[in-house]
C-alpha cells in the first residue's frame, strides 16, 4: 500500500504544478494610464466563472473559455472528441440621443468555434476569454473516465495461490511458513517491480517517460493485442501532395512542375517567364497542352480552389520565416503545394486572406462563411468574395463518400479514388459553385435564423447548407496526399508479429489505403492472405462472413467501421471471439466513437 501511496503522491504532485500556474486576469472596473483593463496574476485554481483570462502564444488553456478577442485566430484542438457547445451572444445598449429607450438586442449565435477548451493551447498571437467552466465540468474532464485501481494479472494469480495454499497444508506450523513465505514473495515482487519502473524511467532509449502506476511494469512481459491509431502513430502525420486528378488530366509528383506553369499561363506570365521557373524536362504529351488555354483555366480554378478552401494560418515566427498553423496536417500540406506551384498564401484572419500569384499580384478574398470538418460531415466548406470581381463562390472538400453525392455526375471519381487510395494516399475531392448577391442574402438570412436556434441547431443549420449550398458542385479535381512512415516501423511491426502479439490497426481511410498501409507497414506478414468485409447489410451476410474467418483463423481482416458496427450489433460475443484469434486486424472508416469503444 506504500508504493501505491506513492503513487498517487507523485500525481498530487503534478497535479498541484499544473493548477498553480499563474494566468492574467483583467479587472475591467480599474484601467491603466492608457485607458486599458488592468491584470493581476492568479493561479489557475482560483480561476472562477466569469472571469476573462489574458492568454498568450503556448500557454495552456486552463478553463473553458468563450473566445472574447485574439490577435490570432488559431487553437489547436484537443486530441479526445468534444460534443458541440450550444449558446446566443446578445448585446444590449441605448439608443443615442433618444433618452432612456432600449435597442433591440442583436443575438448571435455561439458555437464550438467560438469556444476555447481546456487544456488546448494557443497556437499564436494573444486572446481574452470568457470562463464558462471550471473544474469538474469542463469538457476535457467530462470526458475522462475514472478507472478502478489497477490491478496485475500476477499479482491476482499470487492472491489466490496465497489463499488456496494454507487450506492445502494440514500441520499449523507448515500453514505459518506457508503465510510467511508468500508475504516474503509479495514484498519481493513489490521491490522488483519498482526496480522495474524506476529503470524505465531512467532507461536513455526512451527518454522523458514517465511511470504513472508502478504496480504494472511486469505487465508488459503479458501484452497479447496492440491496438493502434494509423496517423501519428505508424505515420509521421507529416504530409505530403503527391497526385492531382482532374477527370482529363492527372498530374503527379515529378510532373508538378506542369502545374506551375499551366497556372502562370492562366495568370498571364509569358511561356518564356514560365519556362524559367521551372526545373524539369516536359514529355510531348505535356508539350502538347501548352496552347490549350481551357486547360490552363481548368487548373487555375482547381488550385485557386485548393487554396482558399482551408482552415491554414501564416504564422510569422520571431526570425523571420513563416510557418501554417492548421488542426489538420492534410490542409498544411496542400497549402504548402499550392506556394509551390506558384499560389502562396500570405495573409489571413477570421475575415479575409489574401493570395500571392505567380506574377507577384495579391488576390484578397472575403470571408463569408466557414462550414468546418468534423468526423460526422467529413467535409468542410468556405463561401468567399472576390474583392477585386464581387464574385461569391461556395468552396468544398471532403471524403468522396460524401461529396459524390453533392458534386455533378461524373464517370471517373469513383475509380480515379480506388486507384489513388491503392497507393496508399488519402484522397480529398474538392469542388466549387458560384453564388449569386441575391442567392447568398437568402441563404445567410435563413443560415442565421437556423444558428441561434437552442434546440436542433445543428440539424438546422445542416438543412440550410445542404438546401442552398450542397447541390451541383462543379467537380474540379481530386487530390492525393501521402503520409510518411515512421522510422523503424517496419521492423517493429515484423518484430512484435513474431513474438505472437497480434496486433489491430484503427483509421479512418478507405480500405484499400488501410490495405497498402498494412502491408507497407509490415503489420500483415509476406504472402498473408487479406480478406476484406465491406458493406455489410444483413444478419445472413454478417454470419458467412463469421463462419469464413473461423475457417480462415490465419489472416488478416480489413473491416470497415459500417460492417464492424453491424458485427457488433448482431453477434458480439461470435466477432469478438473470432476476431481475438486473428494475427491482424484492420478497421478502417471508423469514427472517433468507434475508436473510443
Amino acid at each position: 500500500m506504500g508504493k501505491e501511496a506513492y503513487d498517487d503522491y507523485k500525481r498530487n504532485l503534478r497535479d498541484r504544478e499544473a493548477n498553480s500556474q499563474k494566468y492574467l486576469i483583467l479587472k475591467p472596473t480599474a484601467l491603466n494610464s492608457e485607458a486599458l483593463p488592468l491584470t493581476r496574476a492568479v493561479p489557475s485554481s482560483r480561476l472562477r466563472v466569469g472571469d476573462m483570462v489574458l492568454l498568450e502564444k503556448n500557454q495552456r488553456v486552463p478553463a473553458d473559455m468563450v473566445l472574447l478577442r485574439t490577435s490570432d485566430s488559431s487553437a489547436d484542438a484537443p486530441i479526445k472528441d468534444i460534443h458541440t457547445f450550444i449558446g446566443t451572444f446578445s448585446i444590449h445598449g441605448n439608443s443615442s440621443g433618444e433618452g432612456d429607450v432600449p435597442l433591440i438586442p442583436k443575438v448571435e449565435p455561439l458555437t464550438a468555434e467560438n469556444v476555447l477548451w481546456s487544456n488546448t493551447v494557443l497556437a499564436a498571437g494573444s486572446a481574452v476569454g470568457f470562463v464558462v467552466y471550471t473544474g469538474p465540468e469542463t469538457r476535457a474532464v467530462m470526458n475522462t473516465s475514472h478507472p478502478e485501481t489497477k490491478v496485475g494479472l500476477l499479482d491476482l494469480e499470487i492472491n489466490r495461490l496465497a489463499k488456496a495454499s494454507p487450506l492445502e497444508i494440514s500441520k499449523p506450523v507448515h500453514q505459518a511458513y506457508s503465510i510467511y513465505s508468500h508475504y516474503s514473495l509479495r514484498v519481493n515482487l513489490d521491490m522488483g517491480k519498482t526496480f522495474y519502473a524506476h529503470h524505465i524511467m531512467n532507461d536513455s532509449e526512451i527518454p522523458n517517460t514517465i511511470v504513472r502506476t508502478s504496480t504494472l511494469p511486469e505487465e508488459l512481459g503479458r501484452i497479447e493485442y496492440l491496438l493502434s491509431d494509423k496517423t501519428g502513430t505508424l505515420t509521421q502525420n507529416e504530409m505530403e501532395m503527391r497526385k492531382l486528378h482532374m477527370g482529363t488530366m492527372s498530374y503527379g509528383y515529378d510532373s508538378m512542375d506542369e502545374v506551375a506553369h499551366q497556372l502562370a499561363i492562366a495568370f498571364g506570365v509569358s511561356p518564356e517567364q514560365s519556362a524559367k521557373r521551372r526545373s524539369s524536362l516536359l514529355t510531348g504529351a505535356q508539350l502538347a497542352s501548352r496552347g490549350r488555354r481551357d486547360m490552363s483555366s481548368r487548373v487555375k480554378d482547381v488550385v485557386l480552389s485548393l487554396a482558399l478552401c482551408h482552415n491554414v494560418t501564416p504564422v510569422t515566427n520571431d526570425d523571420g520565416t513563416v510557418t501554417y498553423q492548421a488542426s489538420s496536417p492534410d490542409e498544411v500540406a496542400i497549402v504548402q503545394w499550392t506556394e509551390s506551384v506558384g499560389l502562396t498564401l500570405t495573409f489571413r484572419d477570421r475575415t479575409r486572406l489574401d493570395l500571392q500569384t505567380p506574377d507577384g499580384s495579391t488576390l484578397s478574398f472575403e470571408i463569408l462563411e466557414i462550414f468546418p470538418f468534423t468526423s460526422e460531415s467529413k467535409r468542410m466548406g468556405i463561401v468567399v468574395r472576390d474583392k477585386t470581381t464581387g464574385e461569391i463562390s461556395f468552396l468544398q472538400k471532403g471524403a468522396d463518400v460524401v461529396m459524390a453525392k453533392i458534386v455533378q455526375r461524373n464517370d471517373w471519381l469513383e475509380e480515379e479514388t480506388a486507384n489513388m487510395a491503392r497507393e496508399g494516399l488519402r484522397t480529398l475531392v474538392v469542388g466549387k459553385k458560384r453564388i449569386s448577391p441575391e442567392a447568398f442574402e437568402e441563404f445567410r438570412a435563413r443560415y442565421h435564423d437556423a444558428s441561434v436556434q437552442l434546440e436542433g441547431r445543428n440539424e438546422a443549420m445542416n438543412a440550410v447548407v445542404a438546401d442552398c449550398l450542397e447541390r451541383d458542385l462543379e467537380l474540379l479535381g481530386l487530390t492525393g496526399v501521402e503520409d510518411k512512415l515512421q522510422e523503424d516501423v517496419k521492423p517493429t511491426l515484423e518484430l512484435l508479429r513474431n513474438a505472437g502479439i497480434k496486433i489491430w490497426m484503427l483509421t479512418g481511410d478507405k480500405p484499400e489505403t488501410a490495405t497498402c498501409i498494412a502491408i507497407s507497414t509490415k503489420l500483415v506478414a509476406r504472402n498473408q492472405y487479406i480478406h476484406q468485409v465491406a458493406k455489410l447489410k444483413t444478419p445472413s451476410e454478417v454470419r458467412n462472413e463469421l463462419e469464413f474467418l473461423q475457417s480462415k483463423s490465419d489472416c488478416c481482416l480489413v473491416i470497415d467501421g459500417e460492417s464492424l458496427q453491424l458485427c457488433l450489433n448482431l453477434f458480439r460475443v461470435e466477432f469478438i471471439e473470432i476476431a481475438t484469434q486473428l494475427p491482424a486486424v484492420v478497421a478502417c472508416r471508423c469514427s472517433p466513437t468507434q475508436k473510443a469503444d
